[in-house]
């Protein structure tokens, strides 16, 4: 099994932040209890997903919360550690169980904040919120409102899985319904970034390409010069988001297809606002369970990828691939804010004998953004990957020419299923954070010698090209996926003793 996002996380213990860390206090003078309407002073208030802004039940009237001024810095300003009061660290011993006393007929009205966030006086019917920033996780600084309708999401997941039935899982064709769609917010941690970038290697510019030889025996050839090449640069990384929840920052799970919500990225976090529970009311939501400390291995690594990336901007002469030999990264400054984003979600359990596999369908409740699994079944795809692999087998041995296809013929039937695998199951679908992920370059310098030129070269790219790959490469995740699925190994198993 390939190694998740976990693997990156160092334990960390509960101990109070270092002195040098900023943090920014998101919840000033909010106060638990009554969220009234601005206009009619009701309490009854919920999402208008029409158009993302707060209604009041009673008068109609909408409206939204104000953005927190405090969060939105220079970037390329920030220096040292500053958190957001949301993203301090969980304590583990803070009580779920709250207790309220409603402001306007003396009730006591308890909330288990581990569910909800909001709760209905059981007296005078006046909604009480937790506003103030529990050190449990469950209340974060920012919200982006739900915008896209239910009805709009369970289109694009019909349309989805309606593109994959063919080979779907019979079960699951039975029993697939949008009705049980659901609206949840998934906790995130959002990360400015203040960095300054340092990289040397070698780059390929492309002079000349030909072809030698005749029919068969014929090859392509390159002659390319070869530059040293420095880039230095500050790089200004705007909203980094990771998966603050354990539970969904592990996106190569054998047991649920977490990557499928994690590919659904980016939202559109400029417009958030400030945390209110009655954001909340109709979905389900996840509490926060990992602290800033816990994901820095990770962010660090994706904001070296950024950098790198980045430099594809001034790279583009380089037409053969940079390789990279020496990549500095210095954090200046780092601003961590805590969100809630939103996600429409189709879940369905396909159990196979005793394994047990969530497969997800997730829409981006900003963007109509649609990635998912959908089951397969794997008997119909076997019997049709053979018939094909036969098939291409016999063309390949009744063809008269002997050229480069021919491997295509052998394998013609491990191929189809592959991409009929990726196709349904998308277990290389992920968040491209390296190009996703707004950034912006100031005091660029670059350096660039000429070393050399090469002729007669047989390869397309400079070998050991790094320019385009990240860190967290998902290339194997595919094979993985399909060598852990059980009824994959359970159908070839049968097919190697007959």
């Amino acid at each position: 099994m390939a190694n998740s996002n976990l693997d990156n996380i160092t334990d960390v213990n509960n101990d109070d932040l270092s002195s040098e860390t900023i943090i920014i206090e998101t919840d000033k003078d909010l106060k638990n209890g009554q969220n009234k309407c601005p206009k009619c002073g009701a309490t009854d208030i919920s999402l208008n997903e029409s158009t993302g802004k707060l209604r009041c039940n009673y008068c109609r009237y909408e409206f939204e919360r104000e953005k927190i001024s405090e969060l939105n810095q220079d970037i390329s300003k920030l220096k040292g550690q500053i958190l957001s009061s949301g993203a301090r660290n969980i304590s583990s011993s803070t009580n779920d169980v709250i207790t309220l006393k409603c402001s306007s007929c003396g009730a006591e009205v308890v909330i288990d904040t581990a569910s909800f966030n909001q709760a209905r006086c059981h007296w005078c019917r006046n909604i009480l919120s937790i506003n103030e920033q529990i050190p449990n996780g469950s209340v974060p600084d920012l919200v982006l409102p739900f915008k896209i309708e239910r009805e709009v999401a369970k289109n694009q997941i019909k349309d989805f899985v309606k593109n994959r039935m063919f080979f779907a899982d019979k079960k699951f064709k039975e029993e697939f319904k949008t009705e049980n769609v659901m609206g949840v917010y998934f906790p995130y941690m959002i990360v400015d970034i203040n960095s300054h970038s340092k990289l040397s290697g070698q780059g390929e510019r492309l002079i000349r390409k030909y072809t030698r030889g005749i029919g068969d025996d014929a090859k392509t050839y390159y002659d390319a010069e070869v530059y040293n090449v420095e880039r230095e640069f500050d790089v200004s990384i705007n909203g980094l988001t990771v998966e603050s929840s354990s539970d969904k920052l592990n996106n190569k799970a054998s047991n649920k297809t977490n990557n499928v919500i994690n590919a659904i990225m980016p939202f559109d976090i400029e417009n958030c606002v400030r945390y209110d529970a009655n954001y909340l009311k109709g979905y389900t939501s996840e509490k926060r369970d990992i602290n800033v400390a816990n994901l820095k291995n990770i962010v660090d690594t994706q904001a070296r990828d950024i950098a790198k990336f980045s430099a594809n901007k001034t790279l583009k002469e380089y037409n053969r691939g940079v390789r990279w030999e020496q990549q500095q990264v210095q954090i200046n400054g780092q601003l961590w804010k805590t969100a809630y984003l939103p996600v429409w979600l189709y879940s369905y359990q396909q159990v196979s004998k005793d394994k047990k596999v969530i497969h997800y369908v997730a829409v981006n409740a900003r963007t109509k953004e649609v990635m998912g699994s959908v089951p397969i079944d794997i008997p119909k795809l076997v019997m049709i990957s053979s018939l094909i692999e036969i098939i291409g087998f016999l063309i390949f041995l009744f063809s008269d020419s002997d050229n480069n296809y021919n491997i295509f013929f052998i394998l013609s039937g491990f191929i189809y299923f592959i991409l009929i695998y990726i196709r349904y199951r998308n277990s290389n679908a992920r968040h491209k954070y390296e190009t996703e992920t707004k950034t912006e370059i100031k005091n660029l310098k670059k350096n660039d010698i000429f070393l050399t030129r090469k002729n007669n070269l047989q390869n397309e790219m400079i070998e050991g090209a790094n320019n385009m790959i990240v860190s967290d490469n998902n290339s194997t995740s595919i094979l993985n996926s399909i060598l852990n699925d059980d009824l994959v190994n359970n159908i070839f198993n049968d097919l190697n003793n007959k």
